[in-house]
């Protein structure tokens, strides 16, 4: 699961995207969770300009430094935005169609699994945007996604991180400040989605939304400290994950 690749016949989003950079357009992209009704992802949404990004990515491509990795970068709408900066930055992703359209955009791309153990190079910042903490896939997993970062990150590097606490999604009607949470379940982060386009329905993944607090917790356990740069207005914010 950790180091799987994503072929063309089996990728929803990357078959979204390169219709959209072949045509200008695409079909309705949807996404499925068995917690919320479907929804759609507008695909011209991954092709955004740095203008039409929000507070919080801009601020992480701001602080973006050094050596850059764009993880998960999906069309590569990040990497432009960090080249006509002037950065240097490659990006990756486990899709085999996202990559060709990266790499047809003139971005330095190669497809790969953030997971996967044959490659180590090194890198100042890991950059991870659109809920970032998303790969990390359920709070268990927070050793492996700690132990990966020792492996890629330089000594004076960071990581620049988003994500949501969907604490709110369970608030009382009352606004009291209450949540109605199960302590005994699983985290409430914790997702299953999966994706459909045109008639191509890609397997189920998980997908993590993670508070702060927690972040910062498991970031200490294992080296590293946690610091909130920027907060959004529903809840989402972003995160820079240093050594100490």
């Amino acid at each position: 699961m950790y180091t799987d690749l994503l072929p063309p016949t089996e990728d929803p989003m990357g078959q979204a995207i390169a219709d959209y950079h072949k045509k200008g357009r695409a079909d309705k992209l949807i996404v499925s969770s068995p917690d919320f009704d479907d929804d759609e992802i507008p695909v011209s949404q991954l092709f955004r300009t740095y203008a039409e990004m929000s507070s919080i990515e801009q601020t992480a491509l701001r602080l973006a430094r050094g050596k850059i990795l764009d993880i998960g970068a999906g069309s590569g709408c990040h990497s432009l935005a960090l080249q006509e900066m002037g950065k240097n930055v490659e990006a990756i992703d486990i899709s085999a169609l996202s990559v060709q359209v990266m790499k047809e955009r003139g971005i330095k791309a190669e497809q790969r699994n953030f997971f996967s153990p044959t490659w180590a190079t090194t890198y100042d910042t890991l950059l991870l945007l659109m809920n970032g903490a998303g790969i990390i896939g359920k709070v268990e997993e927070f050793p492996r996604f700690f132990e990966r970062i020792k492996q890629l990150l330089s000594p004076e590097g960071c990581v620049l991180m988003d994500s949501s606490d969907l604490r709110y999604l369970y608030e009382e009607e009352e606004e009291d400040g209450s949540f109605l949470i199960d302590i005994a379940g699983d985290y409430y982060g914790e997702l299953s989605y999966s994706m459909q386009y045109k008639k191509t329905k890609g397997k189920p993944f998980l997908w993590l939304y993670v508070d702060f607090e927690t972040l910062s917790y498991y970031a200490s356990q294992y080296g590293f400290k946690a610091t909130c740069i920027e907060q959004g207005a529903h809840y989402d914010y972003l995160a820079k994950i240093e050594w100490r």
